[in-house]
């Protein structure tokens, strides 16, 4: 099954994947510091709380939820795959970047929710 491209070429799956991962993995690396700022910085503004209280059972908890943001993350290929076979490919490919934004807004803010509402209280005071 083939789209057509700009260029009225039919584009085959093996290129429109390795488009989407090409695009999609460089900005992984984004998304992930973004999640590592806020957790740090949630955690450096509350470190007096924090020294000698944190173990390793938040240590992982904190992996198991940057494990399960990643996962999340591949959710943009479920909506990246199938548009860029539509009519629609060339106007997606140029404002996917807004779909990024969204998602890893949406992500920082669970990851603040997530560290202040349910790792900080359970630390203990």
């Amino acid at each position: 099954m083939a789209t057509p491209s700009e260029s009225g070429a039919p584009v085959s799956f093996r290129e429109i994947w390795s488009d989407a991962i090409h695009y999609w993995e460089w900005l992984r690396i984004a998304y992930n510091l973004a999640l590592a700022l806020v957790v740090v910085g949630c955690f450096a503004r509350k470190w007096p709380y924090f020294r000698g209280q944190f173990n390793l059972e938040h240590v992982l908890a904190l992996l198991v939820l940057a494990v399960l943001a990643n996962i999340c993350y591949c959710a943009a290929y479920l909506a990246d795959i199938p548009i860029q076979y539509s009519s629609y490919r060339a106007t997606w490919r140029g404002g996917r970047w807004i779909a990024w934004l969204a998602g890893t807004l949406f992500a920082v803010a669970l990851a603040y929710y997530w560290v202040v509402d349910e790792i900080y209280p359970s630390v203990g005071a």
